[in-house]
């Protein structure tokens, strides 16, 4: 049975929303969950794929920030496709493709075949991934939005929380592969939901779309995301120097393209507003702490601890037992209080979770600290997601949902690869100087090559392999390894407290205040809907009354916006 056509919404006490609302909301979830699932299961699977292909540390950092390196390249590009060819389309096509790149990851050959299939993956999640929240903006308005976000963001922390359980689970019985397998059933599910209940068509624009930013903007942060993975690999250096080069040289290129352009992929001055770029920059940390705190603990629980792989995915539960919790009460508190007290909430709890790492995750760490951490990074980002997905999708046109989300989902993906990339890098780092430096301070033995050197400061995998080979030094290589590791983590801790720390500035100084958010947010939508005061026929917004109030996330017809303190000018032609 095929969908019928799009229903407009019904009016609700707080706001719009669909038709069926609940399997709508629930459909979306379900493919956003695909999404996260894939970004989050290779993680627990690392210290695996290390010793079957003997990959280097940082072909394993490449491998966990592969996935997110491809959809944030993709996202603000494959918004806009959405925006203007279909979010439907562009939702149903992702969630379809995710099938088989899924299962090239699982049988991969080596590491590099398995890096190139998670880079895949993430563009198959970059057509899908961002019209969940443009849908989300489209179709729902007032409390009644802000509502389904918390539960979108909540709902899907949760379930990238959870897929290191899942993992853990099958690699206790199965080959490293089987993680990558684990989404399909859930992707068959999600794929017949959109296809029956996501409305088509719905506040979408028939302006161009801007393909040279688009290439841009995929260049920008596939360079960025490299030169930081790269830069602390030896004799890689002029390769890291390079891709930074290529990232800003080609940044500045897709600025002046939008500056220049009749119909901008990248709205700048949209972009410029307060609001918008605040709430951008605040995700990207805090989610970003997500990822990296998932990603250093799970080979901290194995590789120090001795954690299986099942104990080690089922240490997360509290993130995201807490995420659930915390995302409810933390859009009520949206509501009450204003985005920038609930994103300070939320940044205080993620840095409390990253000094109990510091602090109390060592070799003999019981796990009432372990899920201490995680517990407190969880919550945290249930407070700060809400907040800092609704600014971005508030202070926006409907007709722009796609730059929105696109936004929205590089809060998530490009601040996990890029908080990924450093923490990993520094992790590198950290652990091939005290590597080197344990050597350095060894007794003279005809054992000690300088391949067996190379191998010890390789990874804490290859370190292992080495213990192996030479079992009468096993409990002194293991012995250095951990310290090493520890070593390497502690590194990426402080970058952690330290990015953490300088959101939490950039919140507190430059978000406005509860009544100043509400006098903007009007601002910016009797500004974006001046010169079209009616929506469009396939729109589901009511007229807006010139006298009626307005809602501070009201969804709005098309129309270029004017950077904040300017007066609406007429577009060029």
């Amino acid at each position: 049975m095929s969908p019928g056509p799009p229903e407009a919404a019904a009016p609700e006490r707080d706001g719009q929303a669909p038709a069926r609302q609940g399997l709508v909301l629930g459909a979306l979830i379900l493919v956003a969950a695909v999404a996260n699932l894939n970004l989050a299961v290779a993680n627990v699977a690392l210290p695996s794929i290390g010793a079957a292909f003997d990959s280097s540390q940082t072909t394993l950092d490449l491998i966990a920030v592969g996935y997110s390196l491809g959809l944030a390249a993709s996202v603000i590009y494959l918004g806009g496709l959405g925006d203007r060819y279909g979010r439907k389309l562009m939702l149903v096509l992702g969630v379809s493709l995710a099938i088989p790149v899924s299962v090239l990851a699982a049988y991969a050959p080596n590491d590099t075949v398995l890096t190139a299939a998670r880079v895949l993956g993430g563009l198959t999640a970059g057509m899908a991934y961002p019209t969940t929240l443009a849908l989300i903006t489209a179709l729902w308005s007032g409390a009644g939005r802000t509502r389904s976000i918390a539960l979108w963001s909540g709902i899907g922390g949760a379930i990238a929380a959870l897929g290191p359980l899942l993992s853990g689970w099958l690699l206790e019985s199965f080959w490293w592969g089987s993680v990558f397998l684990v989404t399909l059933p859930l992707a068959v599910v999600a794929l017949a939901l959109a296809v029956l209940f996501v409305p088509s068509h719905v506040n979408e624009t028939t302006d161009p779309v801007d393909h040279p930013g688009g290439v841009l903007s995929i260049v920008v942060v596939a360079a960025l995301v490299l030169a930081i993975n790269f830069a602390p690999v030896p004799d890689r250096g002029r390769l890291s120097i390079g891709l930074a080069a290529l990232a800003l040289v080609t940044a500045a290129a897709f600025i002046l393209r939008e500056r220049r352009t009749a119909h901008p992929l990248y709205d700048l001055a949209i972009a410029g507003r307060r609001i918008f770029w605040v709430a951008a920059v605040a995700g990207i940390i805090v989610f970003g702490t997500l990822m990296g705190a998932m990603f250093i603990g799970q080979q901290y629980l194995q590789n120090v601890l001795g954690y299986s792989t099942f104990d080690a995915g089922l240490a997360i539960l509290p993130a995201a037992a807490l995420m659930v919790l915390v995302a409810p009460r933390s859009a009520k508190l949206v509501e009450s209080v204003g985005s920038r007290v609930t994103l300070l909430v939320g940044y205080a709890s993620c840095l409390l979770g990253f000094v109990t790492m510091l602090l109390l995750w060592d070799e003999g760490t019981a796990y009432w600290a372990i899920g201490l951490g995680y517990a407190l990074i969880g919550a945290g980002v249930g407070f700060a997601g809400t907040p800092a997905s609704h600014s971005l999708t508030g202070s926006v046109p409907v007709n722009r949902a796609g730059m929105a989300s696109g936004t929205a989902d590089l809060q998530r993906d490009l601040g996990g690869a890029i908080m990924q990339s450093i923490l990993g890098a520094l992790l590198t780092a950290g652990y091939v100087t005290a590597a080197t430096a344990d050597i350095s301070g060894a007794k003279p033995s005809p054992e000690l090559t300088a391949q067996v050197q190379a191998q010890l400061t390789k990874s804490f995998a290859s370190a292992e392999a080495i213990g192996q080979r030479y079992p009468q030094y096993a409990d002194a290589i293991t012995a250095g390894a951990k310290q090493s590791f520890l070593d390497g983590a502690d590194w990426a801790y402080l970058a952690g407290i330290v990015a953490i720390l300088l959101g939490a500035a950039i919140v507190l100084l430059r978000f406005p205040g509860r009544a100043e958010e509400r006098r903007l947010l009007g601002e910016y939508h009797a500004r974006d809907t001046a010169a079209t005061p009616t929506a469009s026929p396939s729109s589901a917004d009511k007229p807006v009354s010139p006298d009626a109030p307005v809602p501070s996330d009201a969804p709005v017809p098309p129309q270029r916006a004017a950077p904040e303190g300017e007066a609406t000018k007429p577009e060029s032609v």
